[in-house]
């Protein structure tokens, strides 16, 4: 059978005049409307036969499509032809993590087709993922002849604004102007050869008899009718100006009417101003009534990551001021009405292609937070927890109202985003209208409409700065809706390599960009550039701090930890990725308030010095050290996909971080409190993970001929001050000694 799945396009809304229009980039996105959907997913799969998996296509990686996949259980392994529309940040955001992903899952080799930035793209992301050796990417540029296999060919064909100049239509063959080229792709199911009926053929006569005999029997006396090869269309309309050229060209036309191949859908990612425009409709009813039309852009409402509602739904019956419900973006636009079949997207909605041309809602999801409470409630020991945790802490000092700072976690897994952590983001209301972030792995805009729905565009109204720890894929990939004037960005040098190419190459950004190169804020730096003194200043300013300081860490090279000092003097310091640092320590001496990575649990510590991470007892060693008056841990290993297991150091001034968990320094208190409702929450987890741990000590005691205690390596024992690393990717690279 082959169908195709969907998912929601990320498609920003159109901007109606070239003045405002959009400039998405890497780090963060220029949008006026910045409620546009996270993920972006069309994928077409293809089963060779009953129960028997095939190919899988994949139309546009944007942010969030490999959690996705993850998610739904949608294996990332059998892609290995990727189709890309536009070299758009919506478009490839989530492309350098999944062909990372591809590339530790042994895949060979994954075709990528689209534009011809797309070569120079896949050499850009080499300035953070290192070599990507292990796998061949083939890229196929729109000019090479279609792609074909044994299931359908693919034509590729570009499309120029009307607004573009000759000029600009040659340069978009080899620099490229972002905006100017587009690609749709009209791929084509081959014609199926009709089933074999045994028994019409009996009737025939054609099983081997004796004496000879000839019959002449046709295929089609004994075959059912061969199924037509039929036809689908992917088609990018970004704005206005693409309309007419579309409507024009001469490959759809071939295609509308009583074509050969008669086309069953059509997926349109385009915003509503385009959708609703008379010339595109009239060009929609072309195809006929059979065709079949599919709406992908920011209009379209659907839950993606269930679990991730799931667990804060159970959670806030904990604390629902910690732990607050999830929500989403409500579109203000109204839908255009469209006379031809329509449908809008949903996550994991498919339409089946053969053998019977239908739409299929099984799979869509449905978020019902009645039945997360039930389930939560049914647990063994969980309401007298919580009941115990509410009576144990209601003579704490409520936290006054709108007291800062802040501080959301967005992000708190490592790696690679999973269906319960997406990866690093921690963001820092400083006030009611100022906010900066650590870290901004890819994700963080989904995260942040889920954690805020229409309260987004405020909130990122108030955003003065990023902070970029390293260039590890999971802490720096990600879109962030922003308007002027410029983001302040202190990052690693070497960033400004990265955001410099994708300027080039696909979308023009660095005018939104101010960056500071973390190394000028390490004590004692000096900084003999006089635009950086000024940029520093203004990020002071912006943030209202009294200092912003940064070091070096025990991770990768060119990671840095930092520490924020407000006018009013707290103190929020955040390690980024590192093994046990003593620089970090030094740094954040009487903090407030301790960010500390907790990779690994106790007993890995062989394991976190080979990562260059921190095990959770290792990080509270950190922290004593620091006389931090609270720690809070977070970056675990997505094997502690919902809880990390628990340390025997933990205490009072020790709390677990969450996605989407709330705390200022007045709820500190009441954090180490939770420990014993979210072990009743996750009973059935810690079980199984002490189970592992077991398993895992007595078969290294039986290697070592040691008794498993023995083997347990204390706490907060201090790893050795140099080490070769592995990073999250696995590339080697060299770990600093401070």
């Amino acid at each position: 059978s082959q169908s195709v799945e969907t998912g929601l396009d990320p498609r920003p809304r159109a901007s109606k005049s070239p003045k405002s229009a959009r400039l998405p980039g890497p780090l963060f996105q220029a949008l006026r409307s910045r409620k546009s959907r996270p993920q972006a997913r069309g994928s077409f799969r293809k089963e060779s036969s009953p129960g028997k998996a095939g190919r899988r296509y994949l139309f546009n990686c944007g942010e969030g499509v490999q959690r996705l996949m993850q998610e739904h259980k949608l294996k990332v392994a059998r892609l290995d032809n990727i189709f890309l529309t536009r070299m758009h940040w919506c478009n490839v955001g989530g492309l350098c993590g999944m062909i990372l992903t591809l590339k530790e899952t042994g895949l060979p080799k994954c075709v990528l087709s689209g534009p011809p930035q797309l070569e120079k793209y896949l050499e850009a992301i080499k300035i953070f993922s290192g070599p990507l050796k292990g796998i061949d990417l083939a890229v196929r540029p729109h000019s090479a002849p279609e792609y074909k296999d044994e299931t359908m060919t693919v034509f590729q064909i570009p499309i120029y604004s009307e607004r573009a100049s000759p000029v600009d239509q040659s340069q978009a063959s080899s620099s490229s102007l972002p905006e100017v080229a587009f690609m749709f792709s009209l791929s084509q199911l081959h014609v199926k050869k009709g089933n074999f009926l045994v028994l019409k053929a009996k009737e025939l006569g054609l099983p081997v008899i004796v004496t000879p005999v000839i019959l002449q029997i046709l295929p089609e006396e004994i075959c059912t009718p061969p199924d037509p090869g039929v036809a689908f269309v992917v088609v990018e309309c970004p704005d206005e100006g693409f309309i007419q050229p579309i409507c024009e060209n001469a490959t759809f036309k071939r295609y509308q009417g009583n074509a050969d191949a008669p086309v069953a859908l059509v997926a349109h990612m385009a915003p509503e101003c385009v959708l609703e425009d008379p010339r595109y409709q009239q060009w929609m009813e072309r195809f006929g009534p059979a065709t079949q039309h599919l709406v992908l852009n920011e209009s379209c409402s659907s839950v993606h990551n269930l679990r991730s509602h799931k667990i804060q739904t159970q959670l806030s019956l904990i604390h629902p001021t910690l732990f607050p419900p999830l929500t989403a973006p409500r579109c203000q636009e109204e839908h255009a009405a469209f006379p031809v079949p329509t449908v809008r997207g949903e996550c994991l909605l498919k339409y089946q292609l053969r053998p019977r041309r239908e739409w299929q809602r099984d799979a869509v999801i449905v978020c019902n937070p009645d039945e997360f409470i039930a389930e939560a409630l049914e647990l063994p020991n969980f309401q007298e927890s919580v009941q115990e945790y509410r009576e144990a802490t209601k003579d704490v000092p409520a936290s006054a109202a709108k007291q800062y700072p802040e501080i959301v976690f967005l992000g708190t897994g490592s790696a690679i985003p999973m269906k319960i952590r997406n990866v690093s983001a921690t963001l820092v209301n400083i006030s009611p209208d100022r906010s900066l972030l650590l870290d901004c792995g890819e994700g963080t805009f989904g995260q942040l409409c889920r954690h805020y729905g229409d309260e987004v565009d405020r909130v990122l109204g108030t955003l003065a700065a990023v902070f970029v720890s390293h260039l590890h894929a999971d802490h720096h990939t990600a879109s962030l809706g922003k308007p002027c004037p410029p983001l302040l960005v202190v990052a690693p040098t070497q960033l400004k390599a990265w955001l410099q190419l994708y300027h080039n190459q696909c979308q023009q950004l660095l005018q939104h960009v101010s960056l500071i190169p973390a190394k000028c804020l390490q004590k004692g730096a000096e900084v003999s550039s006089p635009a950086v003194e000024r940029l520093i200043g203004s990020l002071l300013a912006a943030c209202e701090l009294e200092e912003f300081q940064t070091c070096l860490v025990r991770h990768c090279k060119h990671a840095f930890g930092c520490a924020l000092v407000h006018t009013s003097g707290w103190k929020v310091v955040y390690s980024g990725d590192t093994m046990p640092c003593e620089a970090l320590v030094q740094m954040g001496k009487d903090a407030t308030l301790l960010i500390h990575e907790a990779t690994l649990e106790d007993g890995l510590e062989e394991e976190a010095v080979e990562k260059t991470h921190s095990t959770t007892s290792q990080a509270i060693g950190v922290g004593v050290q620091m006389n931090a008056g609270f720690t809070m841990l977070n970056h675990f290993s997505q094997r502690y996909a919902k809880v990390p297991l628990f340390s025997p150091d933990f205490n009072e001034k020790v709390g677990i971080a969450f996605d989407h968990m709330k705390v200022c320094f007045g709820d500190l208190l009441t954090v180490p409190k939770l420990m014993a409702p979210l072990k009743a929450l996750f009973a059935g987890d810690i079980e199984e993970m002490e189970g592992r741990r077991e398993k895992r000590e007595v078969r290294l005691a039986l290697l070592s001929g040691r008794g498993p205690q023995e083997r347990r390596v204390g706490g907060s024992g201090k790893s050795p001050h140099s080490a070769k690393s592995v990073n999250h990717r696995g590339n080697p690279e060299i770990v600093p000694s401070p």
